[in-house]
C-alpha cells in the first residue's frame, strides 16, 4: 500500500514505523524542511508542505492508495486549530491525492464537552464546549461530507494520548499539579500510543467509509483513582490541592469514553486495557 501520512509527529512516527515494517510505502508530510530532513534521515520519504497555506492542494500529487491525516496545531488558540484541522484538512481533501482513496482522519474525543460523567460512544453527537473543540467538530463534518470531496473517509477519535516520551500525567502527580481535591470524581480517559496506532492502521485496513471510531482504553478512571495509583507507585503521598485551590486548574470535560464498538468492528485487542498497564512500565 502506498500511504500519504499528513502529520508525522509523535503519534505519526509510530504509525509510519508500523506501516514501513509491514512493507507499505509511506510518504510523510511536515510543515518544515527541517522536519522533513529528520524523517529522511530515518529512511522515510518526506515532503515539506504547509498544508494550511493557500495553494497547498495543488502541490500534492496523486498516486496514493490511502491518506492518514493527523496534523497537529502549532498553538492552543482557535486560529491555530483552524489552520491545522480545517484549512489543512480541506486542502488535502481538495487535492489530487485524495481522489477515490481511503482517508483516515485522526480527531479527538475533545469533541465531547459533557460535564456530568455520562458515557459517550461512537454514536453520541458531539457537544463542543469551547471554540477549539468547535473547530474539531467542524473539521469532522468537513471530512464526512462527501459532497465536498471524492475521498472515502472515516474518523478515529483519540482520548488522552500517552506513552514513551509523553508521560505528563505522571510528572503532574509528582509535582502536585494533578492532585486530590475538588473534582476528584471527574473521569479521565486515556489511549496509549501503541493502541492508538493499532486503531488507526485497523481503520486504514478495515474501516468503513463514513464510520467514526474511538481509540480509548477499556477503563475510564476518576482523577482520585489516577492520582492515588500513580502516587502509590512513586512512593509518595497523594498530593492535595491547597485550601485556596491554587493548583486546581480550570474545570474540564467530565465524561467516560467508550470504544467497545470500535474494538468489535475493527477486531482490536488492546495492549494496554487501562492506564495502569500503560503507565506501569514508566514507573518501574
Amino acid at each position: 500500500m502506498n500511504v500519504l501520512l499528513a502529520g508525522c509527529g509523535w503519534l505519526g512516527r509510530e504509525v509510519t514505523a508500523r506501516l514501513v515494517a509491514r512493507g507499505d510505502r509511506v510518504t510523510g508530510l511536515t510543515r518544515t524542511e527541517g522536519s522533513a530532513l529528520r524523517l529522511r534521515d530515518d529512511g522515510i520519504d518526506a515532503l515539506a508542505i504547509d498544508l494550511a497555506a493557500a495553494g497547498a492542494a495543488r502541490r500534492l500529487p496523486g498516486g496514493y492508495d490511502a491518506i492518514v491525516a493527523m496534523q497537529s496545531a502549532s498553538g492552543r488558540d482557535e486560529d491555530a486549530y483552524a489552520r491545522a484541522y480545517l484549512d489543512a484538512t480541506r486542502n488535502v481533501l481538495e487535492s489530487e491525492a485524495a481522489v477515490d482513496v481511503v482517508f483516515v482522519y485522526v480527531s479527538s474525543t475533545g469533541v465531547f464537552g459533557q460535564t456530568d460523567g455520562s458515557w459517550v460512544d461512537e454514536s453520541t453527537p458531539p457537544q463542543p464546549a469551547d471554540g477549539t473543540s468547535s473547530v474539531l467538530v467542524a473539521a469532522e463534518r468537513l471530512v464526512l461530507d462527501r459532497s465536498r470531496h471524492r475521498a472515502k473517509p472515516c474518523i478515529v477519535r483519540c482520548s488522552g494520548l500517552y506513552g514513551s516520551g509523553r508521560t505528563g500525567t505522571i510528572e503532574r502527580v509528582r509535582s502536585g499539579s494533578l492532585a486530590w481535591g475538588g473534582g476528584d470524581e471527574t473521569w479521565m480517559n486515556f489511549s496509549h500510543r501503541d493502541d492508538a496506532a493499532t486503531t488507526i492502521i485497523a481503520a486504514l485496513d478495515r474501516g468503513s467509509p463514513g464510520a467514526i471510531y474511538h481509540s480509548s482504553d477499556a477503563a475510564p478512571a476518576t482523577r482520585h483513582d489516577v492520582v492515588a495509583w500513580i502516587a502509590g507507585r512513586l512512593g509518595i503521598d497523594p498530593p492535595r490541592h491547597d485550601e485556596n485551590g491554587r493548583i486546581q486548574g480550570r474545570r474540564g470535560a467530565d465524561r467516560r469514553v467508550s470504544a467497545e464498538a470500535t474494538r468489535r468492528a475493527l477486531e482490536i485487542t488492546l495492549a494496554y486495557p487501562s492506564f495502569r498497564e500503560g503507565f506501569a512500565s514508566h514507573l518501574a
